[in-house]
């Protein structure tokens, strides 16, 4: 389970970055719609990707050593 969390929680938090990055830029730019969303939607998207893979690699670097060893 490990082995899945721990990319998985890296992709989803680059990609939640990515998105709140997006929208933060775009909200900066003067847009308040980007793609036919609201930015502000966007936005919160991003931030939830981001709480998803810290939540994953929490899960990841609190786990018993035991349960890592083969």
């Amino acid at each position: 389970m490990h082995a899945t969390l721990l990319p998985l929680g890296r992709l989803v938090g680059v990609m939640g970055f990515i998105l709140s990055l997006t929208a933060g830029l775009a909200r900066l730019a003067g847009t308040h719609w980007l793609a036919g969303f609201e930015i502000i939607t966007i936005l919160q998207i991003g931030i939830g990707g981001m709480v998803f893979g810290c939540f994953c690699l929490l899960i990841v670097l609190t786990g018993c050593p035991a349960q890592n060893s083969p």
